[in-house]
């Protein structure tokens, strides 16, 4: 039976709704989405002890007063490492954020040489600016409510920006493994779950083009062939 003095020791209102059965470790709260999993394959990428929560959409979990407590943009991924700066624990919202977060408290997946660090937070905030809010639109207007609408404007226009994102990224695969050459970092981590989602779960791929690229998809399958990134597809598990 699990500690109950142990689960209240997150002191955070998100606790009262998702309650610790391990408090030291950092605490995920998150849904298998593009933006979700990548907080859990860094964290399995990294080895760093985590518990996972999931944040239902179906119940809708994320506008609960308990989640609007740490993330008051009602969105995943958002978590509460114990052990943060000075050994205070620090709450955070926002992948990208997130992801610079573990990859400098862990040392890993983020260059320690100032120049070539910038650089690659340069690509993740491309990914943040660019890539998601981009083909996250071509799955409104493709697969969800948009695709009813009599006028394809919009979604053309989205499918349009698609196709120049993925460009950008072919131009930057091409001569070399990863986005940033040799080293696999939180670039890639940011980018390739939305590549995979354009193609697979939106269902996109030919209409983007997406055999037209294939530095692109040379590189999404070495990404999704990793063992730490099958895993991290699926956490939090839906049940």
């Amino acid at each position: 039976m699990p500690d109950t003095k142990a689960r209240s020791s997150i002191n955070h209102p998100i606790a009262k709704k998702w309650p610790a059965q391990h408090p030291e470790r950092l605490q995920l709260y998150s849904l298998p989405t593009p933006n979700g999993v990548k907080v859990s394959i860094l964290l399995e990428e990294t080895g760093l002890p985590y518990e996972p929560h999931l944040v239902s959409f179906d119940t809708n979990d994320q506008l609960s007063p308990e989640f609007l407590s740490l993330n008051p943009n009602n969105k995943i991924p958002a978590i509460i490492d114990p052990n943060g700066p000075s050994g205070k624990p620090l709450a955070l919202f926002e992948s990208g954020a997130i992801l610079l977060y573990l990859a400098e408290k862990t040392g890993q997946y983020i260059p320690q040489d100032a120049a070539r660090r910038y650089e690659t937070i340069q690509w993740v905030m491309w990914q943040m600016g660019g890539v998601g809010p981009m083909f996250g639109q071509v799955g409104f207007f493709y697969k969800f409510a948009g695709k009813e609408y009599e006028d394809k404007r919009p979604r053309d226009r989205y499918i349009e920006e698609a196709k120049r994102l993925l460009a950008v990224l072919e131009q930057r695969l091409t001569g070399r493994t990863w986005i940033m050459g040799d080293d696999y970092t939180i670039a890639d981590i940011a980018t390739f779950p939305w590549v995979r989602n354009l193609i697979g779960f939106y269902g996109a791929g030919e209409l983007v083009g997406i055999q037209n690229f294939p530095q692109v998809n040379r590189a999404l399958a070495a990404f999704v062939a990793r063992p730490a990134v099958v895993r991290g597809l699926a956490i939090p598990s839906r049940g």
